[in-house]
């Protein structure tokens, strides 16, 4: 909680850094949305869509670039600003809320690509996933199956998308103003844009673009010197045995992946070792003793592949850790959040607000209260709000089961019915934890809409009815962290709520084309394979244990199952409860869940990333905190451009000239 208090106090010493800034009058809610600012913030929503999605399809762990986004989305403006001047060329001046419009637009275009089930409840529809599932498990009707196609993913999307921003836009005062919640992501991304546009900033500012150049260049070349050598399976740098060919054959070794490396350096130290402990506990231990029991615990004819032998044991044991260490947050949520509420309505003190009120009469006292100003000043009408909800909701209740029959129309809308109090309850949760439980509630519909629908039609109802209620509470609360970034920018919440729809859009168009091109280029769903997509075939075993419960579990399975899901809560409680200094060392066992699917090479990558971070602050700690998100970004970007080029290669049938490989020298 003190760590969001201080991020309030550096928003408003940005205040006191740069009073002139401060003063200028924000201009016209139509003159922050800008061509410039779309134009970039398309070509970081490409850029990201396209990272965003090679992490889902590879691991499903994506950490939160909305900071990065707003970095790239300044060092865009700014050049193109500059390059316009020494032209000759009149240009109106950059502001923070053309800065805040570009980066909340580039948000929701890449949060379709991370949140639309390309690599999860989407793509686990397919023939693939439902081969790999097992064609003989029960449950596994072959009636769920839709392969994927740009048409219908497209159209999906657009009916889902959109009511998002209108369930929660009547209280956005409510959240934002009179209860003051913090949400700390958008609180962090203000800060930065706040920053930038101070003459401090700017020299800061104009480091961090060096530093981003730099990495990006080095991970851009990088990765287009590897691929030379990458002409074949299991060749080039990606396949490096770094601690030797019996620890890469367990997925022990790193594969010199910069976008990894990149998130290791953005993500905290406890996920990159949360993620290293689960890699040791599954691959170095666990796998190996399961695959010895082969004969015993289940049939030695089986491969390894089937849902039956030993990738059954990864898939149920890794639900097993999502869904404790989920129930476990969600209800801890849902209580804090409950109290927090009767404590608000009730108007006593029994729980501290996370923002701490500035008395009148100070520079902070000011600023708030221009801040309200400009927030409650532009409003959004509520009948357009309520217009926009019915509009969509009706729409979908009558696209939807035309899509996908399995899932009736009374579901959908029942389903609607429900959306505002959950979303309330997630945007609410999110505001003082900056969590978002949008998964959680996705899986909760997965499970009962599974179990309504039957075995004939329970796998495509779960997994589409999980993916109606979670792009709903998803995209609302990523709306409110952005109507706090614009409160604290002092961005209308009009132009917040335009830039949010038009990013949108471009996503709905985007994210299934950036989708095919990985689908086409590269094997997509291969558990051998680079692009693994463990989440989808994740969503369609839970989807399956909706529908015939645990019957579906292979045998001693389900013992380990309750062990890891008690594992998962204990391990929650216990870093809830115990002292900090210890508490801090408790692994995530969300984090841990991922590479009991997907190998711990990852793991590896990020724990480097972590590692430089570690080193970094102890040399230079001042240096490191503004310049690491930069670095960070400037891996990751590069490494992930290089995909585009690399995807039309592998679309023209063009192979990399060398395979680059490593056996034993007997």
């Amino acid at each position: 909680m003190e760590n969001e208090r201080n991020v309030e106090r550096e928003h408003n010493q940005c205040y006191e850094d740069d009073e002139s800034t401060d003063s200028r009058k924000p201009p016209p809610w139509r003159q922050q949305i800008t061509v410039r600012s779309i134009v970039a913030s398309v070509f970081i929503g490409i850029v990201y869509s396209v990272i965003c999605l090679k992490l889902n399809l590879t691991t499903g762990l994506v950490p939160n670039l909305n900071i990065s986004s707003a970095l790239l989305a300044f060092v865009f403006l700014k050049s193109w600003t500059k390059i316009l001047q020494k032209a000759g060329i009149v240009t109106t001046p950059f502001t923070r809320q053309e800065n805040t419009i570009a980066q909340t637009c580039a948000v929701a275009c890449y949060s379709i690509a991370l949140a639309g089930g390309f690599a999860s409840y989407l793509l686990g529809l397919n023939r693939r996933t439902y081969e790999l599932t097992g064609v003989n498990t029960q449950g596994n009707n072959p009636r769920g199956i839709k392969e994927p196609g740009v048409g219908w993913m497209t159209s999906f999307l657009f009916v889902t998308s959109f009511i998002g921003l209108v369930v929660l836009v009547p209280l956005r005062k409510v959240m934002i103003i009179d209860y003051k919640l913090t949400y700390p992501s958008g609180t962090a991304t203000a800060v930065l844009i706040n920053g930038f546009h101070t003459s401090k900033g700017n020299k800061t500012a104009k480091k961090q673009i060096r530093g981003f150049i730099k990495s990006f260049c080095l991970s851009f070349f990088w990765a287009f010197f590897g691929w030379f050598y990458s002409g074949g399976d299991s060749c080039g740098f990606s396949q490096f045995p770094t601690f030797g060919l019996q620890a890469w054959k367990k997925s022990f070794f790193f594969d010199f992946s910069m976008t990894y490396v990149g998130a290791g350096m953005i993500c905290s130290h406890l996920v990159n070792l949360s993620l290293l402990f689960g890699a040791i506990l599954s691959w170095g231990i666990m796998w190996p003793l399961i695959a010895n029991l082969k004969g015993e615990w289940f049939p030695a004819t089986l491969p390894e592949s089937s849902m039956k032998s030993l990738n059954g044991y990864k898939v149920f044991i890794c639900i097993a850790l999502i869904l404790g260490d989920g129930l476990y947050n969600f209800l801890k949520i849902l209580i804090f959040t409950a109290r927090n509420f009767h404590s608000r309505l009730s108007k006593t003190n029994t729980i501290n607000t996370l923002v701490e009120v500035p008395g009148e009469g100070t520079k902070e006292s000011e600023s708030l209260k221009r801040e309200n100003e400009v927030f409650v000043r532009e409003s959004i009408p509520l009948w357009m709000a309520c217009v926009g909800y019915l509009f969509f909701s009706l729409v979908s209740i009558i696209a939807i089961p035309l899509m996908f029959p399995q899932l009736k129309w009374y579901f959908v809308l029942v389903a609607y019915l429900l959306a505002p109090s959950l979303s309330f309850c997630n945007a609410y949760g999110a505001g003082l934890t900056d969590m978002n439980m949008a998964y959680n509630y996705g899986k909760a519909a997965l499970f009962v809409m599974a179990a309504l629908a039957g075995e004939h039609d329970g796998v495509v109802a779960g997994m589409v009815a999980c993916g109606l209620i979670k792009s709903i509470v998803s995209v609302s609360a990523d709306l409110m962290h952005d109507f706090k970034t614009g409160h604290l920018t002092l961005t209308s919440p009009r132009s917040m709520l335009v830039a949010q729809a038009i990013g949108t859009a471009i996503g709905c168009v985007v994210a299934p084309l950036t989708f095919f091109l990985f689908y086409k280029a590269f094997d997509v769903g291969n558990p051998d394979g680079e692009y693994k997509a463990p989440y989808a075939i994740i969503y369609r075993n839970m989807a399956i244990i909706g529908v015939q419960g645990l019957s579906a579990l292979p045998r001693n399975c389900l013992a380990l199952c309750y062990g890891f899901f008690a594992f998962a809560v204990a391990a929650n409680l216990a870093r809830d409860l115990l002292p900090e200094k210890i508490g801090k060392w408790i692994p995530l066992p969300m984090a841990m869940a991922v590479p009991f699917l997907v190998g711990g090479s990852f793991a590896i990558d990020m724990c480097i990333g972590s590692f430089v971070v570690f080193v970094w602050h102890k040399v230079n700690r001042k240096k490191a905190e503004f310049m690491v998100p930069a670095v960070a970004s400037g891996l990751i970007c590069g490494d992930g451009l290089w995909i585009l080029p690399s995807s039309l290669l592998a679309l023209a049938k063009i192979r990399p000239p060398i395979c680059m490989n490593f056996t034993p020298a007997h």
